[in-house]
């Protein structure tokens, strides 16, 4: 992949990356909910923006936008720059 792999909640607004992994941790799960939402191998996410507080976040996967809190987020690692 070339890239640094980094958690989906630590990408500012504007940034994209494509999906290398995502777990559950203790509850599979939240792995199986990301996944049915398109946070999948290999799918392009952007950030499009976050609230004032910075959770939750507003991500742009496939041809929609999810919100996400930071805890859910931190479960999706991204290639950043990618396509």
């Amino acid at each position: 992949m070339g890239g640094v792999q980094r958690a989906l909640a630590e990408l500012e607004p504007g940034a994209r990356g494509s999906v290398s992994e995502v777990v559950g941790g203790e509850v599979p799960a939240v792995a199986r909910r990301l996944a049915d939402l398109g946070f999948v191998p290999g799918a392009v996410v952007e950030v499009v923006r976050r609230a004032p507080l910075r959770d939750p976040v507003v991500y742009r996967v496939k041809d929609y936008e999810v919100c996400l809190r930071r805890a859910q987020a931190a479960c999706v690692y991204v290639v950043e720059g990618q396509p």
